[in-house]
């Protein structure tokens, strides 16, 4: 890696901008690097006692100031001019926090090797700090190694193959789950190519909405063919066997969830899955299929691929369990199992934590140990197997038809 000119840095060959955020209108980023001084609403939480900001802040006087209505007329004038200036520091360094937290993860996407990118502690510590939005894929990319799959030329080709069973089902997705990216919703379009090539290459995976959802959020951040074999190193590794033609694995972590919400949470656990006699699999297979796409603010969504990209299946049920506590209080007042389980799926707004940084705070704080779910996991994988065990007649879970050279 070596700088090239100012304002472009140059990694394994091709050139990069550093791109200078627009603090002015911060609604419209999809960067979470600074998401930990950001309201729900996008906008800068400075509340009147500057509890939520850091002490050496420059915004932390501003609210100071905002908070002293006891102050004449001049002494306002005065602390105005200087608010304005604190405001303008406070800018500048937060853009120079995002450009430096931008070279740290373009010198790390050039010298750590994806394949062992998520056992590296320098690359841990960048993740829980915040992806800038401008390098998220190529650190997606990294955490999946997908380049390491690339074939080239073999997307195309995949792309030319027989139009797959489901290629009604996707399009209606398609058209039902982007309203607001047409860029997404063409027939010819991006999410459908994607699709129609992975399905043509993977023919034992079972289709579900929950594939156009997770295909279209890389379509957002990576250009088309990149996006692909992010899509199928993210399936290879992580959630494959929720679309084979067995819902074994989503039954064995549905079952797993609801454990781990009773242990967690029992009378919220008791209220849903007794009262209501709503089970842990409808609340986990769209969720954990889709990976909260469509669920969750696209600024929280990113920040929970940004961890679960390196963390595993594991982080999902961290962050279900959130979700399910930030809806307590309305499912309790429920006596609707339909109502219920709309309010534990969607979430409102108002009751999500903060900040993305706060729902990552929880999910990570929540009561459950990675290694003994694994080995539950494991565990009852085995039972389903014995229990569905049959010859098999079809391709098996991990079959791949590339095009022939």
């Amino acid at each position: 890696m070596s700088p090239k000119t100012e304002g472009f840095l140059q990694v394994q060959d091709m050139d990069f901008q550093l791109i200078r955020p627009t603090f002015g209108n911060l609604h419209d980023e999809r960067s979470s690097e600074d998401s930990g001084v950001m309201g729900r609403d996008m906008s800068v939480d400075v509340r009147q006692d500057g509890s939520f900001l850091r002490t050496d802040s420059p915004a932390s006087r501003s609210a100071a100031y905002l908070s002293d209505t006891s102050s004449s007329i001049l002494q306002g004038s005065k602390s105005s001019v200087r608010g304005g200036t604190d405001s303008e520091a406070s800018t500048t360094s937060m853009t120079n926090a995002h450009n430096r937290r931008e070279l740290k993860w373009m010198t790390v996407v050039g010298s750590v090797q994806p394949s062992q990118s998520r056992k590296s502690k320098k690359v841990k510590k960048l993740i829980f700090d915040g992806v800038p939005s401008s390098v998220r894929y190529l650190v997606w990319s990294m955490l999946t190694d997908g380049k390491a799959r690339i074939v080239p030329g073999v997307y195309g080709q995949l792309g030319s193959r027989e139009k797959v069973a489901a290629l009604a089902d996707i399009e209606r997705d398609v058209q039902r789950c982007f309203a607001h990216q047409p860029q997404l919703q063409s027939t010819q379009g991006p999410v459908i190519s994607l699709l129609q090539a992975y399905l043509t290459m993977v023919p034992d995976v079972q289709y579900m909405t929950g594939l156009t959802l997770i295909a279209g959020n890389l379509l957002i951040h990576a250009p088309e063919e990149d996006a692909f074999w992010i899509f199928v190193s993210l399936m290879d590794l992580h959630i494959r066997p929720y679309f084979s033609s067995t819902s074994a694995q989503v039954d064995v972590d549905a079952t797993l969830f609801g454990r781990s919400l009773d242990n967690v949470d029992p009378m919220v656990a008791k209220k849903l899955f007794g009262e209501l006699n709503i089970s842990p699999l409808s609340i986990c297979r769209p969720w954990f299929t889709s990976l909260f796409v469509g669920y969750l603010p696209p600024d929280y969504l990113d920040r929970v691929w940004d961890i679960f990209l390196f963390e595993g299946v594991p982080f999902l049920f961290r962050v279900a369990l959130v979700l399910v506590s930030c809806s307590r209080q309305r499912i309790s007042d429920t006596r609707s199992a339909d109502a219920a389980l709309n309010t534990v799926l969607y979430p409102s707004p108002e009751l999500l934590p903060t900040s993305p940084e706060a729902l990552i705070t929880l999910a990570l704080a929540a009561k459950i140990k990675d290694d003994d779910l694994q080995k539950q996991r494991v565990k009852l994988e085995a039972q389903a197997k014995r229990q569905t065990f049959a010859p098999r007649t079809v391709s098996t879970p991990h079959t791949i038809s590339l095009p022939r050279p």
